[in-house]
């Protein structure tokens, strides 16, 4: 069995334009400080990569390594949730989304897509002169809007939307497997890879590409109400990227699942710092051990009471304590006796 690695912190919810969160340098200090070994670097914010320059430049690449670990610090993988958001829009969220993308591209969905697999091309040629193997992203959505539908879904709608998905992933997948990374798909409310049965579809449709992965969040799990657990029992093998993020499902007489279009802290369902939800980590590190599981333990910060700051802070102690130190002996050697063939025919009654 192998130990998962950690902890690790996903930048994206700490980039800030005030000293020390505005740079790579200034952010990997106080990550430092704060007891992280390794950080996730969302590959979309300027202020920590530069990802095409990185997809052009190994001197880059090890500039970007080397302010790390003069921390001593590592790169865990980078992120392109922003990117792969853009690869699949509804045009009800092209409003929203076109945030994403840079000005001269917004009202202009097509160039918008474009651009956006071009950005994860060179993401994954960066993740490459890095010395990474796993990649982070969202699939983007077509049909999410018709989730929950009336009048009901036209036959052929999901079947359409995933072909399409498929289409406009698979070359993606192809360049991921040129630079030798995995492409890991964070499963999430909202984007069309949302559970395990949409992840399948989607699998099936790439003609289980080698490269398509799975981003473990248990979070958006609980959320959804799936069982998590089970949800690493089926999926064990294709899970390669690991946020640890928590949350709690508290329903109530007026609301559940889908929360009333009510804020977050009013919701039923919210995402919580570590320890303050109901995630049962114990049982998913343990889980994670079993399976061989040899990634990163990242921590993803998103909490709608508790300051970042200290939920950082906890959240090291947290991951730390749940890691778990896999054995190299098994517990009942002391016992075992040394038996030849003949021995064990005989034990069963075998002439």
């Amino acid at each position: 069995m192998k130990t998962l690695k950690g902890p690790s912190l996903h930048l994206a919810q700490f980039g800030a334009d005030q000293a020390p969160f505005n740079t790579l340098d200034g952010i990997a200090g106080w990550a430092a400080r704060t007891g992280f070994k390794a950080l996730q670097i969302p590959a979309w914010d300027s202020r920590f990569i530069d990802v095409e320059r990185a997809a052009a430049s190994q001197d880059y690449c090890d500039e970007i390594t080397g302010t790390l670990a003069a921390h001593g610090l590592r790169i865990s993988e980078l992120t392109t949730h922003i990117f792969g958001q853009l690869v699949a829009v509804h045009p009800a969220y092209d409003a929203m989304c076109d945030n994403f993308a840079p000005p001269s591209l917004r009202g202009k969905p097509a160039e918008r897509t474009a651009w956006a697999l071009q950005r994860l091309r060179q993401a994954a040629q960066a993740s490459r002169r890095l010395g990474l193997s796993e990649m982070g992203t969202f699939s983007g959505s077509f049909v999410w809007p018709y989730l929950f539908p009336f009048p009901q879904r036209p036959e052929g709608l999901i079947e359409t939307a995933f072909e399409e998905l498929a289409r406009r992933w698979r070359p993606i997948l192809d360049a991921c497997d040129e630079h030798g990374v995995n492409l890991c798909y964070e499963i999430h409310p909202s984007e069309d890879l949302h559970d395990g049965t949409s992840f399948e579809r989607f699998y099936e449709l790439v003609d289980q590409h080698a490269r398509c992965k799975m981003l473990f969040d248990p979070s958006h799990l609980v959320l959804q109400q799936l069982d998590y657990l089970a949800y690493l029992d089926i999926y064990h093998e294709h899970i390669r990227m690991f946020h640890v993020k928590d949350a709690e499902f508290r329903p109530n007489g007026r609301q559940g699942i889908y929360g009333g279009y009510s804020g977050w802290t009013e919701r039923a369902g919210r995402f919580r710092s570590l320890g303050d939800g109901q995630v049962d980590f114990k049982a998913i590190f343990s889980k994670l051990a079993q399976y061989d599981f040899e990634g990163w333990a990242t921590l993803e910060w998103e909490c709608c009471l508790k300051d970042q700051e200290d939920g950082a802070r906890e959240g090291v102690d947290f991951i730390n304590r749940h890691i778990i130190h896999v054995t190299e002996r098994v517990f009942d050697d002391f016992a075992g006796a040394a038996v030849d063939q003949s021995q064990i025919r005989a034990m069963l009654g075998i002439a």
